[in-house]
């Protein structure tokens, strides 16, 4: 399964400053923290909140965002259905990486525990 090249170029374009309060909202509702969030998203990323701040004040597009960003190394093993794709089948880059992102606030939001969810267990 890959995507369209129409979504991706939607996904490229999308600002994670729009996307990080769904985040928030969606974690909060479940009883987890925002500091939860941002260190499942500085294991991906390697952004901390300083930078964080800086990239949703510049309201970068994901592109930018993962252009910046240096993948956790062990981001490979993110896999399942999120959106209604399968990750691990994922033909473009930049939207499978956006996609790692839902997953991991996806399993923050169901409780999953921390040391799953950076996939250190």
């Amino acid at each position: 399964m890959g995507s369209t090249s129409h979504l991706d170029e939607k996904i490229a374009k999308m600002t994670f400053a729009s996307v990080y309060p769904h985040y928030v909202a969606k974690i909060e509702k479940k009883g987890r923290t925002i500091s939860e969030l941002h260190q499942v998203i500085e294991w991906l990323t390697g952004f901390d909140e300083k930078k964080l701040e800086s990239l949703i004040a510049g309201q970068v597009n994901f592109e930018t965002f993962f252009s910046q960003a240096s993948l956790n190394p062990n981001a490979h093993f993110i896999t399942g259905v999120i959106c209604g794709y399968r990750v691990e089948e994922i033909e473009n880059p930049l939207t499978k990486q956006v996609r790692y992102l839902d997953k991991l606030v996806d399993e923050l939001a169901k409780g999953r525990k921390m040391e799953k969810i950076l996939r250190l267990a």
